[in-house]
């Protein structure tokens, strides 16, 4: 039997100090933040902002210098997220594309993907969305039925796309799609592709209200939409091996028990004006979770640092990260007797209104708390 592996990591020297630099740059630029924006956490959009962090170098750090990257470690990368995260930055707009698409394309793209796509992610100027999830084939994502048919010179793709974060911001899209029918083995016959999302033919991008009224999700129907062959990412079949792999970097940073920070915040500020023994209780445990949580993110970080596979741990981190994050809203009622209300005139109110709304879908994106812990379960050896 496999057990989990979470070694333990501290940050080193050379990523506290960049932590200062990036605390005192969010200092400087959201002083006049709200906290009610704050809490938009990670899907705040602000192009301009992402610029800024682009040309602090801050965004693909990890990254080969031959396209643009700093190639700091993935400890420094991790101090960073950390400080942009506590900080309620409006980091959405490059958020994809530097945490998994970017690493994708490096891994798995050709040398020209890399040279054409890279250095605008770098710039904070090439925004990307993912083309996973499909109506009707909840989270079973072996069952898409998008379809891509080879033609002269590339391919014909034909299906639809749902839950597609920011597509309505995004230029690009990765996709993952059939180019082969339904075999015995699920796994097989697909693969993944650069999509120009501002094409003029082939592509509606539709919004989807969330229940706090945002356009954060989108649908993206595909209508005899033609890619080149130049944008097929890795070799055709090769699209669920690429695609395993790129989940693991979107389960794997602190934004996946961090999301709700702001609520924390705010509840830390209310309990400091009747500063109760259950107060204290509630938040004393939550703060014991977010350290043994971050403890734990750090360890995947190492991974990462020393190319160790954290798909396994990862899944752990983010799932006890989703339950985490839903249960501060519910805590956070205890606090008031009032109704959280997006009109209310405390920070506290507001903050509680929107992490209500908001996190229902924490436990959705990334994968459904079933799917992570089938993937536990078979990385346990027990099923």
């Amino acid at each position: 039997m496999q057990y989990f592996n979470f070694d333990p990591y501290s940050l080193p020297p050379e990523a506290e100090a960049l932590r200062l630099e990036v605390r005192e740059f969010l200092k400087k630029e959201l002083a006049d933040y709200p906290a009610v924006l704050r809490s938009r956490s990670w899907a705040g959009l602000d192009p301009a902002f992402s610029r800024k962090m682009g040309e602090k170098g801050w965004i693909g750090i990890t990254w080969p210098k031959k396209y643009g990257g700093a190639e700091r470690s993935f400890f420094e990368r991790y101090a960073l997220l950390e400080e942009l995260l506590a900080s309620g930055a409006p980091v959405g707009s490059h958020w994809i594309a530097d945490r998994q698409s970017g690493p994708t394309i490096l891994r798995f793209g050709t040398d020209e993907q890399c040279h054409r796509i890279l250095p605008g992610i770098i710039r904070g100027e090439t925004y990307i969305c993912i083309g996973m999830s499909e109506p009707d084939t909840g989270s079973d994502l072996a069952s898409i039925r998008t379809k891509a048919d080879k033609v002269d010179g590339g391919y014909l793709i034909n299906g639809t796309k749902v839950w597609t974060t920011a597509a309505h911001h995004c230029e690009w899209m990765i996709a993952l799609v059939r180019t082969s029918p339904p075999s015995e083995n699920r796994h097989a016959g697909m693969s993944q592709f650069l999509i120009n999302l501002k094409k003029d033919k082939g592509v509606t991008v539709s919004p989807i209200k969330n229940i706090a009224g945002e356009n954060h999700f989108n649908m993206v129907v595909f209508e005899d939409f033609f890619v080149p062959d130049e944008d097929r990412i890795g070799e055709e079949g090769d699209g669920w091996k690429q695609v395993t792999a790129e989940l693991a970097f979107e389960r794997s940073g602190p934004e996946r028990y961090m999301s709700s920070i702001q609520l924390l915040i705010e509840m830390i500020r209310e309990a400091k004006l009747d500063p109760s023994r259950r107060a204290q209780r509630e938040i004393g445990r939550l703060i014991a979770h977010l350290a043994t949580l971050r403890r734990m993110s750090i360890s995947v970080a190492g991974k990462l640092e020393s190319r160790a596979n954290p798909a396994l741990e990862a899944s752990v981190v983010k799932d006890l990260g989703a339950v985490y994050e839903q249960d501060l809203p519910e805590i956070a009622h205890r606090y008031s007797n009032g109704e959280a209300s997006m009109s209310a005139t405390t920070d506290f109110e507001q903050v509680r209104a929107y992490i209500t709304q908001a996190a229902v879908s924490f436990s959705l994106r990334g994968g459904t708390r079933e799917i992570l812990r089938g993937i536990i379960a078979r990385g346990l050896g027990l099923r």
